[in-house]
């Protein structure tokens, strides 16, 4: 087995500026460094995939959030799964497939065992631990079945339907009994929620009756709300929430480009009202801040659901560490369709 890739030297993406609005390809720089040597206590990783998550955009702005900025000049964060070329730390030997969260954009990278996990040998698919068997599917799980609570019965509404978290978090929906309607980004999302993944409907966001469509759907009102995306889809569901709806709020990806607050009124009163009048929960969380304790507990049940079928699943794989800036860039307009990685390296 050659666990060295052909190239002698470590490609890697650094962050060359901070965007102003939607990021481009001038907010990256690819850079060559020599390949590290590990020593004790380090193992040396070589990376085959590299996840793209919207969170991502957030790293690039240096505005206070739950998460350090990427440093201009450092390499770009990311999930990986990459495998060992050489160890020098207990428990990971040459060959092993792991699961990293520190390693990023880049070839190669030296671990010193902090948050990387082991995938042993022989992964049947190893990409899915970037995936329905890790941080979008955690995600998916916990902000549900914790902060949404459902119920046999209620209605739930969940944004970007057709992503790795919406996707997932219809699915369980159904199997907790709800009447699941997605949101999607055109006819093709929209049919596949339906046909392939069981949601009872599903609305384009880019219909001029959005709104209308979406009050058709819910005939009786919304209990969930699953927050993906923020924007026209909120304003959307706003009128619609029941009495003690739950709104999980794991994403606004509609506003991770803008520069300013949308045209319009102003919403916060409206919503601050909302929330006093029909008692809503609305609650947002940080996976493994907030759920990493129960991580054991998803990965049973969800590796269960994946390997009966119940519940599906859709990857996107782009070829080349070089594609990852034009890629990021799409998943931010919509243009992805289910969970986006980059194949950075060879499998073997």
């Amino acid at each position: 087995m050659n666990l060295n890739q052909s190239n002698a030297h470590n490609r890697r993406l650094v962050l060359a500026s901070r965007p102003k609005g939607a990021p481009g390809p001038e907010n990256f720089r690819m850079e060559q460094t020599e390949i590290p040597t590990p020593a004790n206590g380090q193992v040396l990783l070589r990376t085959v995939f590299l996840s793209l998550d919207p969170y991502m955009r957030g790293r690039m702005s240096d505005a206070p959030s739950y998460a350090e900025p990427v440093q201009i000049g450092e390499v770009m964060v990311g999930g990986t799964v990459n495998r060992v070329v050489e160890s020098r730390l207990e428990g990971f030997a040459a060959g092993d497939w792991v699961l990293s969260y520190t390693c990023g954009w880049q070839d190669y990278a030296l671990s010193d065992g902090t948050m990387l996990v082991n995938l042993g040998k022989s992964p049947a698919q190893p990409s899915l631990a970037l995936g329905i068997l890790g941080m979008p599917g955690f995600t998916a799980y916990m902000g549900l079945m914790d902060i949404g609570a459902p119920k046999q019965g209620e209605t739930l509404v969940v944004a970007s339907a057709t992503g790795p978290v919406g996707a997932t978090v219809g699915q369980i929906g159904k199997l907790k009994g709800c009447h699941v309607v997605g949101v999607a980004g055109g006819a093709e999302k929209c049919r596949f929620a339906v046909e392939e993944l069981g949601f009872d409907a599903c609305i384009d966001h880019y219909a001029e009756d959005f709104a209308a469509q979406l009050a058709a759907a819910c005939p009786k009102g919304i209990d969930i709300y699953y927050e993906n995306v923020g924007g026209k889809v909120l304003d959307g569901v706003l009128p619609l929430l029941n009495t003690s709806a739950r709104i999980p709020v794991c994403g606004l990806i509609s506003q991770y480009n803008a520069t300013e607050l949308p045209a319009g009124p102003d919403r916060l009163g409206q919503l601050m009202g909302l929330i006093l009048v029909k008692r809503l929960k609305v609650q947002g969380f940080i996976i493994f801040d907030d759920y990493g304790h129960r991580y054991d507990e998803f990965y049973q049940e969800m590796s269960r659901w994946y390997a009966e079928g119940i519940i599906k699943y859709r990857e996107q794989v782009v070829d080349g560490l070089e594609q990852a800036p034009d890629a990021f860039a799409g998943m931010l307009e919509g243009k992805n369709f289910g969970k986006l990685v980059v194949r950075v390296g060879n499998d073997d």
